[in-house]
């Protein structure tokens, strides 16, 4: 079975409320260690073995791939800058409470194209992300094992995205299409046959 294992960084240091996507920060060292070894302990109990993990070049995911590999070292850490959060722009640090009205009113209309902030627009991502499922499709396929990504929300919407609705685009009603909470993973199909 091709799976595709993605989880989502713990807790970052941040307060409620702010939209912080490609601000590079760490995440709580407890949530962290608790996450890495929620997903080790899954892992194994699968008897699935130790390969590469990807993961984003942000802190907070580097981080988790680290505390995982420390629990168990046969693991081979890689990051990847498609697995990076979206680019809000000039909406980083701002509440999101605070973003003016007739901005999130644009992204909204326009929900593939806008980019937030004059940050990246959501096609761009999802490009990306897109580019990043082709490589763990190879992955897969060279080694007949699940691939391990670290990663954020916004990449998780797009995978499950792409993997289960294909190329049909998203509105804004549309997402998020899967919700992760700070730690948790979810595994989607790679091949479509889970």
């Amino acid at each position: 079975m091709s799976a595709l294992w993605l989880q989502r960084h713990a807790q970052p240091l941040v307060a409620p409320g702010i939209c912080y996507g490609r601000t590079n920060m760490a995440a709580d060292d407890k949530a962290t260690a608790a996450a890495a070894l929620a997903l080790q302990s899954a892992w194994a109990a699968e008897a699935l073995p130790a390969g590469t993990v990807w993961h984003s070049p942000l802190q907070r995911c580097s981080q988790l791939a680290t505390a995982l590999q420390a629990q168990a070292p046969a693991f081979a850490l890689r990051a990847c800058d498609d697995l990076a959060e979206m680019d809000f722009g000039a909406w980083e640090g701002q509440r999101w409470d605070d973003i003016a009205r007739e901005e999130m009113q644009a992204w909204t209309a326009d929900f593939m194209a806008y980019a937030p902030g004059g940050g990246e627009a959501l096609a761009t991502m999802m490009a990306r992300v897109a580019r990043a499922l082709d490589a763990a499709r190879q992955q897969a396929l060279d080694t007949g094992q699940p691939v391990l990504w670290i990663s954020h929300a916004g990449v998780a919407q797009c995978a499950h995205w792409l993997l289960t609705r294909g190329q049909r685009l998203p509105l804004a009603k549309d997402w998020p299409s899967v919700k992760l909470t700070y730690g948790e993973w979810l595994r989607l199909p790679l091949f479509g046959e889970l």
